[in-house]
Parts: structure tokens; C-alpha cells; sequence
């Protein structure tokens, strides 16, 4: 009878030969894979799937000029464009692009203070017109900076009562009001963090939104604030799907591109805010870091594309 080991030979020439021949075929279909890919490469990515509606927040493009910004929009494939004057809506609307989120005031001045009801009512009136004009759905709103000498408590009702003023006008016209929430760890740069914001619980500026008690009172959900402040991403933008008017990205930490040097798991998150049902726009809020802003704008497109 043969022993085993005479038969080893041959074995161990058969599995050389299938090894070295899967060696080939994957180094053929490695070479096929990367010929594949810089072809694809040749053509800059342009959003295809269109499952998130992705516009830009135009201020994180500084120093661009509005019509530059306005052309790198349309060349991403992006539907809507925000965060730059209302006097550059003609054009915007002109080029064939939406206006995702109409300015009201900043973010420092809000509803926590009583004293501010009426300046922050005015400016979101004006921009609930101006939303009108140009065929927009959301105006942004804030709570602005806590006030010295105001406990939460008071904070919390001032806030409620003031945007209570101001949201029956939104129902008369059809536009929702967008509550931002806001990180406050972030105190290196004046829009990477907002030490003193009063709105920097996504959970308490829920609460609050409920007890405004109107379909017109919406959260702008910006994941780069959730992820800062509180985190649990996914299941909060299921638990909060029903409140959520808005969205915003950036990577986290340092508000930078969407890319491996950052946190958040982007695909992972576009869709699951698809799975809601979400209809609403998702744009772009990050602070392009290299000298190429438009390819680091084609980058985070891409990455939310899904």
C-alpha cells in the first residue's frame, strides 16, 4: 500500500498550480478593477441617485464668489443652494437651483430672551416673505446665547412663547420654521462651536418644538452638532423623523470634509434618514480644508449619494 506521503508531491504541485493560477486571475482582475476605476475617474462624480436631496451651505466656501459657487452646485449635481444673501436668490433660482434654507437672524440673538421676541419675529416674518417669493419651504430660526440672570426654567418658557408669536404666520404660508441646535464643547473657531448657546441639547430643542405644538415647528437636525453635543445619531434622527425639517453635515472633529479623517459614519447615516422618508434637503455645511473646495465638495457628495 502507498503511504501518504508519496502522494504529497503531486498534491502540493496541484495547489501550487490553483494557487498560482488565482494569483493571476486576481492580479488580471486587479489590473481590470484599477484600469476601471481611473477611466471612472476620468469623469469627475456627478450625483446620480438623488435618494438625498443635497444642497450647499454657501458661507463655508469663502472666499468664492456667489456665481462660482452657484456653477460648482450645478457641476456636483447639487438641487439647492443656502447660507448667502437673498439679494443672490435670482440668480440662484435663475440657474435652475432651489433655495434650501432662507436666513432670518443670527444665532447669537434668539427666543430665550424676551427682550428679543420681537426683533427675532420681525426677521423671521421677513424671511417666511422672502421664502414665499422664491418658492423656499424652511426658514432657519435660533434660541440664541443664554441670558445672564435667567434660569433654564425662564429660558426654556421665553423661548416657547416667542416662537409661538411668530409660527401662526408660518402656518398661514405654508413655511416651516427651522430650530437649530448648536454644539457648545467647540471653542477653537466662531462657527466650528457657540460656547454660551442656549439650544445645545438636541433633546431639550425637541421638547421645545413640541410644546410650540405646530406642524409648522421643525428641527434642523445638524449631524455635525448631534454627533459634538449628544451622539446616537441614527436613532435620533428615527426617534425625531416626525420633527425634523432640515439637515446639515460636517465632519467631526473640526467641521472639515466628510472623509476618513472624521467620525461620523456619513453613508451609514444618509440612509437611514432615506429610510424615514425624509424629503427635505441635506446640505452641505463643512469647511473645505485643502486649496480644491470644489473636489472636496464632489467628495462629500459622492460619500452621501447613496
Amino acid at each position: 500500500m502507498s503511504q501518504p506521503h508519496e502522494r504529497a508531491p503531486s498534491a502540493a504541485l496541484s495547489r501550487r498550480a490553483f494557487v498560482q493560477s488565482a494569483a493571476g486571475a486576481a492580479l488580471a482582475a486587479g489590473v481590470m478593477h484599477s484600469s476601471a476605476a481611473a477611466s471612472s475617474s476620468d469623469q469627475p462624480f456627478k450625483i446620480t441617485k438623488g435618494r438625498i436631496r443635497q444642497s450647499l451651505m454657501g458661507w463655508c466656501f469663502k472666499p468664492m464668489e456667489v456665481p462660482q459657487i452657484i456653477e460648482a452646485a450645478q457641476s456636483v449635481g447639487l438641487v439647492g443652494l443656502e447660507g448667502v444673501g437673498s439679494q443672490h436668490y435670482p440668480a440662484i433660482r435663475k440657474a435652475g437651483l432651489e433655495i434650501s434654507l432662507v436666513g432670518s437672524h443670527g444665532f447669537a440673538k434668539g427666543f430665550c430672551d424676551p427682550a428679543l421676541h420681537d426683533e427675532c419675529a420681525a426677521a423671521v416674518r421677513q424671511g417666511i416673505d422672502t421664502a414665499v417669493e422664491f418658492g423656499a419651504k424652511s426658514v432657519i430660526t435660533f434660541t440664541g446665547m443664554k441670558k445672564k440672570g435667567m434660569t433654564f426654567e425662564q429660558s426654556d418658557k421665553a423661548c416657547v412663547e416667542g416662537l409661538k408669536k411668530i409660527v401662526g404666520y408660518a402656518e398661514e404660508k405654508n413655511i416651516n420654521i427651522c430650530l437649530e441646535h448648536l454644539n457648545t464643547r467647540d471653542d477653537t473657531h466662531p462657527m466650528k462651536g457657540h460656547p454660551g448657546y442656549f439650544g445645545d441639547d438636541v433633546d431639550h430643542c425637541v421638547d421645545m418644538i413640541k410644546k410650540v405644538d405646530s406642524p409648522r415647528m421643525k428641527l434642523l437636525f445638524d449631524i455635525y452638532h448631534v454627533q459634538i453635543m449628544n451622539g446616537d445619531v441614527i436613532r435620533r434622527l428615527r426617534q425625531y423623523q416626525d420633527v425634523i425639517g432640515h439637515y446639515h453635515t460636517a465632519g467631526v472633529p473640526g467641521r472639515g470634509e466628510l472623509d476618513e479623517n472624521q467620525e461620523v459614519n456619513y453613508p451609514a447615516v444618509m440612509r437611514a434618514i432615506v429610510d424615514t422618508g425624509y424629503q427635505g434637503f441635506v446640505a452641505q455645511e463643512f469647511i473645505p480644508t485643502g486649496d480644491d473646495m470644489v473636489a472636496a465638495l464632489r467628495q462629500a457628495a459622492q460619500v452621501c449619494d447613496v
